[in-house]
């Protein structure tokens, strides 16, 4: 007896097709290959993953997900039974977009417990967001996470956004807001990210398009945000420097779903070096549009900021 199955295209653009196979029986269906994943629940009863082979992982999951050949698992009780109960040790911390395009349990082709998944609008820690450098405080120290990823995406609304305001402003700089009048949190989001498209744009020959500054810029943002995170967080600083934790950047391409891994960021070795304290932070929704985040940086310092010379020089992104 036979039955009848859908059979996987063997080329890009062929379509599916329906053929007739003989069934096998349980004893001779073939082994799985030896690079088939594990659908073992990762909880914390094992050991950390090693960054290495958290990136290993997360290469071979994105390319299941790139072929369409996706892991099956089918134990949903069971894994949530057992992450319930024997606590979570996730492979990897994820900062990523909030874009709804880039849904990173599926990039990766992961499952629950794999992943320690932190998103917002641009993948950004321009303010050093609290619920960014905290949480990954403590995924980093309570939970052993050595491997944190930042992953950006091609044709990022954010980025883009940010840099139409910044070349707007650079023709025709803005008037600042009357008085009493805050700006938006969008606002503030897109002027942070000023600096980011500034660099994109320094590092392109002169003449080049908005939309040739928004696609650099998505690079160079991830690794802006992956140095802001070791300059914001002295407890992430240190485990990198004592090479417990590695910090690594990524694009995700949206049209063909393939992520590429840039490594790390340039400035690591300069970062982790120092000893200062996080550098002082402009308070979200006191920056004045009509002055570039540099200079709403140099006004006096709040009572609990630190003072201006302890700051971190500002990196630049470079290919």
């Amino acid at each position: 007896h036979g039955s009848l199955v859908f059979a996987p295209p063997k080329a890009a653009g062929a379509m599916y097709c329906c053929q007739t196979v003989k069934e096998q029986p349980v004893s001779q269906k073939p082994p799985l290959p030896a690079d088939a994943p594990c659908e073992e629940v990762r909880t914390a009863k094992q050991p950390p993953v090693p960054p290495a082979m958290a990136l290993e992982k997360l290469r071979a999951g994105n390319q299941r997900y790139v072929e369409g050949r996706v892991v099956q698992r089918t134990k949903g009780l069971e894994l949530r039974s057992a992450l319930a109960t024997q606590g979570q040790n996730p492979m990897a911390a994820i900062v990523s977009c909030a874009d709804s395009r880039c849904p990173i349990e599926i990039v990766f082709d992961a499952q629950p417990g794999d992943l320690f998944v932190l998103r917002n609008a641009g993948n950004t820690c321009t303010h050093a967001e609290g619920s960014i450098v905290g949480s990954l405080e403590y995924s980093t120290a309570a939970l052993k996470t050595s491997l944190v990823l930042v992953l950006g995406h091609t044709k990022c609304g954010a980025i883009a956004g940010a840099t139409k305001t910044f070349l707007a402003k650079k023709d025709e700089p803005r008037k600042p807001k009357p008085d009493g009048e805050r700006p938006t949190a969008l606002e503030v989001l897109l002027e942070s990210l000023g600096p980011v498209a500034a660099a994109a744009m320094e590092e392109l020959p002169q003449g080049a398009s908005v939309e040739e500054i928004a696609a650099h810029a998505v690079k160079v943002n991830v690794f802006h945000t992956m140095d802001k995170l070791l300059e914001y967080s002295e407890g992430l600083r240190e485990r990198v420097r004592n090479r417990e934790v590695q910090v690594h950047g990524a694009i995700y391409c949206i049209d063909s779903g393939r992520v590429d891994f840039i490594g790390l960021s340039p400035n690591l070795r300069k970062i982790t070096d120092s000893t200062a304290p996080p550098p002082a932070v402009t308070p979200r929704y006191s920056v004045d549009l009509g002055k570039s985040p540099d200079d709403a940086a140099e006004e006096p310092a709040q009572a609990d900021e630190q003072p201006k010379e302890a700051q971190i020089g500002r990196a630049s992104c470079r290919e």
